[in-house]
């Protein structure tokens, strides 16, 4: 059976969706775009501004469900514009501990939500 999971410490879903879902021992998060949670709004500056606050709320809905960044699995990064690809791995690689790297696909796409840089999900183990 599954379990959603919110919290107030990352941005409320604008749709019909939940922040999080916990299934047996794993957790599935939506993907988080770089709203700053207290404003609802995109956090100012570029890529690496936006990368940083989407990792800063998926940590913000691992941590509610009992996980952590070091747990996670898988990411999927979805990014506007491949060229921004080493600004965002740089800061990507602060989240994670080396040697407990997670797998990740990351795809160029030509739109995402609220017109942003980049949006991020991940697979985490409770």
């Amino acid at each position: 059976m599954k379990k959603a999971i919110a919290t107030k410490k990352a941005p409320a879903a604008i749709g019909p969706y939940a922040q999080g879902n916990i299934f047996g021992n794993l957790i599935f998060t939506s993907g988080q775009i770089p709203l700053n949670p207290e404003t609802g709004t995109i956090v100012e500056g570029g890529v690496k501004e936006q990368t940083k606050q989407s990792l800063t709320n998926i940590k913000a809905i691992l941590e509610e469900a009992g996980s952590s960044m070091d747990k996670v699995i898988k990411t999927t990064v979805f990014i506007k514009n491949m060229d921004d690809f080493t600004v965002m791995n740089e800061i990507y690689g602060t989240f994670f501990t080396e040697g407990a790297y997670p797998s990740r696909s990351a795809v160029e796409v030509a739109r995402l939500p609220k017109d942003v840089l980049v949006e991020i999900e991940v697979i985490a183990e409770l």
